[in-house]
């Protein structure tokens, strides 16, 4: 570097300003300290197990298949001891570092689905050959301890950049907006939780797992002999939680927004039960949980490649909004990113093209909310559309179409026109670009949390602490401002 400077003076240019120069790859002997960390956060997900699969010569399948066959905690815990080296080899030391040794002590199970935390941190070096000693912590979404141990490396003692290989066939997908969406979250007091019919694996050990991170406390609502014998049978500890008796799915909704209604809960969650069923009980005039404002979903997506969350409205409830609903679909997504930090989010009103024309409806409600943001009807964000979606997400795109905007190509909000474009746009996101989709229902007197059997546990918690964060807000000064505002 020194001398690519040195070459640019004397051909009468200026040597590249030193804040502008990337930070080197690696970490030499001399830079790294007592006390240095760096972190790395993993989902054993499916593409993994089918790579310890592979690895095991097709021994290992999935936990729970085949004649009640349980995946070997073998392959697992490798998998999990891998992650040790993805640290050192990437980013501490980093690239030119040298493995010496490593003990490891596997203190946990380890399970499909899981989220693992590997904490690698500096505990000692050694000036004579440049040795370091590293811990090495793994921990898992519930915060407990799976693995620990040391790692002794010779740290590189000049900058270099890693030589990127050739992976066809396995590709990671980091979900980092999620993981720091959680660990905030957690930081917080957890919000007191309806879950509204638990009765079914996923569906109980989401409300658990939630309530063990420390960003819920559930409150189970259901039959509660099946609960707790559900509990039992899955080695869940329910012991201190909170378990309200109903009968059945339709009883389970209703007492469950009943307790959000009472304010003894400040959520609600869906458990083993319909949508609808719990919908119905959410839109109840007597009982319910309505507002002036349209209930609608926001999908919080963690798209690998975009680089930042980015939230997509209404792909689950409103089939065919008009303008109106539309105007309400915009506000919900708007404060949903006010409460978890973005203060004036980029708003994309999505269409097929970037321009308006009067045989696409959608092109004049893009116009028309555009125009409302204009005269306050809708406030806190900052619209933009019509917009396609590659000039909405592209900078690029939107250069290319010669479209100015601070929206475009940075937008943090998709409302897409109906929900079969919604549901298709979240389906190529999910299947295609590897996303992950936290979602909750907005517009009522407190989030709903509606998990999906397909979920992952990171997705879970997600959602779950997505809707906590919202709550939160919702007892803010701000929030109370804005629905006087809205009534008014």
């Amino acid at each position: 570097m020194a001398d690519t400077a040195a070459d640019a003076s004397r051909g009468g240019e200026q040597p590249p300003d030193p804040s502008t120069v990337p930070p080197p790859a690696n970490r030499t002997f001399d830079e790294l300290a007592v006390g240095d960390a760096m972190s790395i956060t993993r989902e054993l997900g499916p593409e993994d197990v089918a790579l310890v699969s592979a690895m095991g010569r097709g021994l290992l399948i999935e936990e729970g298949q085949g004649d009640g066959y349980v995946a070997s905690s073998v392959g697992y815990a490798g998998w999990a001891a891998a992650l040790v080296p993805a640290v050192l080899a990437t980013v501490l030391p980093g690239p030119g570092t040298v493995y010496r040794s490593q003990t490891l002590q596997f203190m946990g199970e380890i399970h499909h689905g899981d989220v693992l935390t590997m904490t690698v941190t500096v505990k000692a070096k050694h000036p004579d050959d440049k040795g370091v000693d590293l811990d090495c912590v793994a921990v898992n979404q519930r915060n407990q301890t799976v693995v620990r141990g040391v790692a002794e490396v010779i740290a590189p003692s000049q900058h270099r950049e890693g030589r990127r290989g050739v992976a066809p066939d396995v590709v990671f997908h980091d979900h980092k907006h999620y993981e720091s969406l959680i660990q905030s979250s957690r930081g917080q007091h957890a919000t007191p939780t309806a879950v509204a019919y638990p009765c079914e694996d996923r569906a109980l050990t989401a409300a658990i797992e939630a309530g063990d991170a420390g960003l819920i406390v559930p409150i189970l609502v259901g039959p509660e002999a099946l609960i707790r014998s559900l509990g039992d049978e899955l080695g869940l500890n329910l012991d201190g939680i909170e378990v309200v008796d109903a009968p059945g799915p339709e009883a389970a909704a209703a007492k469950a927004t009943t307790l959000v209604h009472a304010r003894h809960a400040r959520m609600l969650m869906k458990g083993s039960l319909h949508t609808d069923e719990l919908m119905r009980a959410v839109l109840d005039r007597e009982h319910g949980l309505r507002t002036t404002r349209r209930l609608s979903h926001v999908f919080m997506f963690d798209v690998p490649t975009y680089p930042k969350p980015l939230f997509v409205t209404d792909a689950a409830i409103n089939i065919s909004p008009t303008l109106a609903e539309k105007a309400d679909i915009c506000q919900n997504a708007i404060e949903l990113c006010h409460a978890i930090g973005i203060a004036v989010p980029k708003v994309a009103i999505l269409s097929a093209v970037e321009v308006v024309n009067p045989a696409m409806p959608s092109t004049l409600d893009a116009a028309a909310l555009c125009k409302m943001a204009d005269r306050g009807q809708i406030s806190g964000g900052l619209l933009e559309g019509p917009l396609a979606m590659d000039n909405a997400i592209s900078p690029a795109a939107a250069r290319t179409k010669h479209i100015e905007s601070a929206v475009a190509g940075d937008a943090d909000i998709l409302v897409v026109p109906d929900l079969e474009a919604g549901n298709i746009l979240y389906k190529n996101l999910t299947y295609l670009a590897h996303a992950d989709a936290a979602g909750i229902v907005l517009g009522a007197r407190a989030p709903v949390v509606l998990t999906s059997r397909t979920d992952t546990v990171r997705t879970r918690l997600a959602s779950c602490a997505l809707a906590a964060e919202y709550a939160r807000w919702q007892r803010s000064p701000e929030a109370q401002a804005e629905e006087r505002r809205t009534l008014a």
